[in-house]
């Protein structure tokens, strides 16, 4: 039977390498290795083994030491063991989910969290320059070269994965803008809520850490009312 599981480890996995990027970036996938691949499998088999279209939650592009390690998006390893994924990666925290699975805690646990939305990213591989993280939005070339990629990747995760598209929540302003801009174009979503990024979040508005995790409590639960 296909399933959201099923149908989204068949988008990651197959998602193909750009041939070259300009600026020295480079991309890799950890769909396509071993471990994350296997993690990741776990992963859906446990939360996605159904057909119900979700909510997503979609980021910039993944980052090396929570997603490019894990297979999950928004999931270090720590957060990965919360969700009862056994792994024996190093237990180390990357701030972005350390944010999110706050916000999954707040919401119910992982269980009811994952029943409703989906976490993602508009592109759905790591992009790093000079061994860091990078935004395919950190450079105008780097965009125009990923531009006809995140368009396929939008198409494919709304019509191929299943999800909702009454509503969708963009994780960063600037992201955002690129996001609101293709969605204009593509017609996906009938309404995209636009928050801070859990790095940001992270980085420079810590000290008040519990309102901005209920305040994606409060935008999360409007959109599953909807």
């Amino acid at each position: 039977m296909s399933t959201f599981g099923n149908r989204l480890l068949h988008f990651l996995t197959s998602f193909p390498l750009p041939t070259m990027l300009p600026d020295d970036v480079l991309a890799f996938s950890p769909y396509q290795e071993e471990t994350p691949q296997a993690l990741l499998t776990q992963f859906a088999s446990r939360y996605y083994a159904d057909n119900r279209p979700r909510v997503a939650l979609l980021g910039i592009n993944p980052g090396r030491l929570g997603n490019g390690r894990t297979g999950v998006a928004f999931t270090d390893p720590v957060a990965l063991t919360a969700c009862e994924i056994p792994n024996e990666l190093p237990q180390q925290r990357e701030p972005s989910s350390q944010f999110i699975h706050e916000v999954i805690r707040a919401i119910g646990g992982p269980t009811v969290f994952f029943d409703n939305f989906y976490l993602g990213s508009l592109y759905p591989l790591v992009l790093l320059r000079e061994g860091r993280n990078y935004n395919y939005y950190d450079s105008p070339t780097l965009t125009a070269a990923l531009d006809p990629a995140i368009r396929v990747s939008l198409q494919l995760q709304v019509h191929d994965v299943g999800l909702r598209r009454d509503v969708a929540i963009c994780l960063g302003r600037r992201n955002g803008e690129y996001f609101t801009r293709w969605n204009r174009e593509l017609q996906l979503f009938d309404q995209i809520h636009i928050l801070d990024h859990p790095r940001y979040l992270m980085q420079y508005k810590r000290r008040d850490l519990a309102a901005h995790v209920a305040r994606y409590v409060n935008v999360l639960t409007g959109a599953i009312a909807l």
